[in-house]
């Protein structure tokens, strides 16, 4: 028999004592070494006072938490008795525990186990996932097979702050959300509902179901599940494989060893950065340095605001180098004298692969395009719509600019004020181009001005700098310039802005567009 701390333990909390042997995290003050769960354990023993049981006993072998087994054993022998025979502590899910045991607990006695008594502790169990409890069942005897059975632990594991609020944002932008999980049904099926989703009806799977199913059947119907119960690391990697052959772009969480496989199929992997192993680290794409699920969200919308940055750079580029190029071609055809010199053409390039174009890729990432749908992988950048944007704006920079040059160049002599004037005038139009293209959708005025900083700089250094070509005298010289009048200033800026007022009234009718679309597809009726 124990002697000291161990007896008063072994009588008093048998259920305690078998979850801090079968146990390998640690609590040093604060701070946990090992899984939450087994942390969740000591931390219940240390309320009871059960400091150091653990020591109590020698660890002679481990048989390893698997997801596959779904329960941890470790054979143990106590220090204090030698002549007590080696021991079985298990914990796990109820009904692998359960198939061990032969015998249960009755006041310190063992009973024998039978059917009734079975579904009497499978009842007690569901009606505590029903509750939300993660359930974990304890047991031990002389002989693996015929253990005695403890009782059970639940443990409240609450979804961290702000998980309900990213999957209702993500479900709303067209995402779809599913939860894989070892627990048991009843406690999956609370969680689910905790975060929204799952409801009464919904369909739920477990991992033995999936084991089951043939042919496509799975790609048939996991897009109407989305809580998955008792799923081991092959089952995450089958959930993985249906999702792409039904078309879906996957992104994959996981933290153990065996989740290496299903995080290295999945389109995007994402690892824990706290609990992650170092396999699964090594497996991702994508590490969570604090193990936050609203880090996916912000890393979603991180990476659709830089696609949609790199698409109005490419959107302001295209414009302006088809304008540049179209206008010296068009004057080459129509027999009429270059209205742009060599060093005015090389300031235009400056300009356009300078500082505007660069502040375009840097602009602050707008929050509603978290509430646009998935883009397909499959569609390119340069799009049919983005082609009609970038035709429309060279065009009205060739024409202001050419209308610029005709009217300038009515003595069919080309002088320094007819190539200032147009030299400035497509200048003007390239910084009126540079903020319409700051955003395809929104209004300049919704985004606001001051929202880019980088581009406001850019955008004033520039306009500084055509303002020194044109009245600096040494520069005058080398670009061939002369200086003008504020008159001819303003006409070049009325005439330049044109490019901005056909960007927003673009914007503004495809707005109105869109939302009598949503309207009717929400009432099914037309709205004016």
């Amino acid at each position: 028999m124990a002697h000291g701390p161990c007896a008063v333990v072994l009588f008093g909390a048998l259920i305690t004592l078998v979850g801090c042997i079968c146990n390998n995290a640690t609590i040093i003050g604060a701070q946990l070494r090992g899984q939450p769960t087994e942390g969740a354990i000591i931390a219940a023993a240390q309320k009871l006072n059960m400091f150091g049981v653990r020591e109590c006993y020698h660890r002679v072998q481990e048989f390893p938490f698997s997801s596959e087994q779904k329960i941890m054993v470790v054979k143990c022998k106590q220090k204090f008795d030698l002549e007590e025979e080696e021991k079985y502590f298990v914990k796990g899910a109820l009904e692998r525990v359960l198939s061990h045991c032969t015998y249960y607990s009755d006041n310190g006695e063992n009973v024998f186990l039978n059917k009734e008594v079975e579904m009497k502790y499978i009842q007690a169990a569901q009606y505590m996932g029903r509750k939300g409890l993660r359930v974990l069942a304890m047991g031990a005897g002389s002989k693996k097979n015929e253990l005695t059975f403890f009782g059970m632990v639940g443990m409240f594991d609450p979804p961290r702050p702000g998980v309900r609020d990213s999957i209702h944002i993500l479900h709303s932008s067209g995402v779809s959300i599913k939860m894989l999980t070892g627990d048991s049904k009843e406690t999956a099926c609370a969680i689910g509902a905790r975060l929204g989703l799952y409801a009464t009806g919904s369909v739920s799977l477990s991992g033995d179901e999936m084991d089951n199913m043939h042919g496509g059947h799975l790609e048939h119907m996991i897009n109407s599940v989305a809580v998955f119960y008792r799923v081991g690391p092959r089952h995450k990697l089958k959930i993985v494989k249906a999702l792409q052959n039904n078309g879906g772009i996957v992104g994959m969480t996981g933290d153990g060893v065996n989740d290496g496989v299903a995080l290295k199929k999945a389109d995007i992997g994402i690892a824990m950065g706290k609990a992650g192993t170092d396999v699964s680290k090594e497996a991702a794409d994508m590490i969570l340095v604090n193990d936050e699920f609203s880090t996916i969200m912000a890393a979603i919308e991180e990476g659709k605001g830089i696609f949609y940055n790199i698409r109005n750079f490419v959107r302001f580029q295209l414009s302006t180098s088809i304008a540049a190029l179209s206008l010296i071609a068009v004057s080459t055809l129509m027999h009429i004298p270059n209205p742009l010199n060599a060093m005015q053409i090389l300031w235009i390039n400056i300009i356009m692969d300078g500082p505007p174009a660069q502040s375009l890729g840097v602009e602050p990432v707008d929050h509603d395009v978290l509430k646009q749908p998935p883009r397909n992988v499959k569609q390119p950048m340069i799009t049919r719509d983005l082609i009609f944007n970038v035709i429309m704006s060279a065009l009205i920079i060739i024409s202001g600019t050419l209308w610029i040059f005709k009217k300038e160049m009515s003595d069919r002599i080309v002088t320094p004020r007819d190539t200032t004037m147009t030299f400035t005038c497509f200048v003007f139009f390239d910084m009126f181009n540079a903020l319409s293209c700051r955003s395809q959708t929104k209004s300049i005025f919704t985004i606001g001005f001051f929202t880019n900083r980088m581009f406001l700089f850019a955008v004033t250094g520039s306009v500084i700098g055509q303002l020194l070509v044109i009245y600096f005298p040494p520069l005058q010289h080398i670009f061939q310039t002369e200086a003008l009048s504020a008159s001819d200033v303003l006409l070049l800026v009325v005439v330049a802005s044109t490019v901005f007022i056909a960007s927003e009234l673009k914007k503004f009718v495809e707005r109105l567009i869109a939302r009598r679309r949503r309207l009717k597809h929400h009432f099914g009726t037309d709205f004016v």
